[in-house]
């Protein structure tokens, strides 16, 4: 796949979900980029004059890829949806529930709590308190 062209979502499971509106492409620096001061990149290429590349949207995670990143089984991170202390960020037209990034730290906090043996309903006005609600 070129790295240049934007991100296909015919893929199946291996589809990349875009979050919210991809901002204008970034104004070129001044100066050289990252690397040399010929303008090459560490690790090869040139730097285009002139290009700016479009920022890369946040990835949006399924709950099966949240799964395999996190160790956390399927019905765990349900049942932590269902009862609030993880968030969606949207769903597919399909249904699926997408999970931005900030859930891998969530997931985290959320164990890191259970270790010190904070019950569920503790986490959950931990995180309400954090929230703002």
């Amino acid at each position: 796949m070129d790295p240049t062209s934007p991100p296909t979502s015919d893929r199946g499971t291996d589809a990349v979900y875009e979050l919210g509106e991809v901002s204008s492409p970034a104004k070129p620096s001044d100066g050289p980029g990252p690397g040399d001061s010929s303008g090459h990149l560490i690790g090869g290429g040139d730097i285009a004059v002139g290009f700016a590349r479009r920022p890369i949207p946040p990835k949006l995670y399924r709950i099966g890829e949240v799964v395999d990143y996190s160790g956390v089984s399927r019905q765990t991170i349900h049942n932590y949806t269902i009862m609030g202390l993880l968030r969606e960020s949207c769903w597919t037209p399909g249904g699926h529930r997408l999970y931005d990034q900030s859930v891998f730290e969530r997931l985290d906090a959320i164990a890191e709590l259970k270790a010190r043996r904070k019950s569920l309903q503790e986490i959950r006005e931990h995180f309400a308190r954090l929230d703002g609600e």
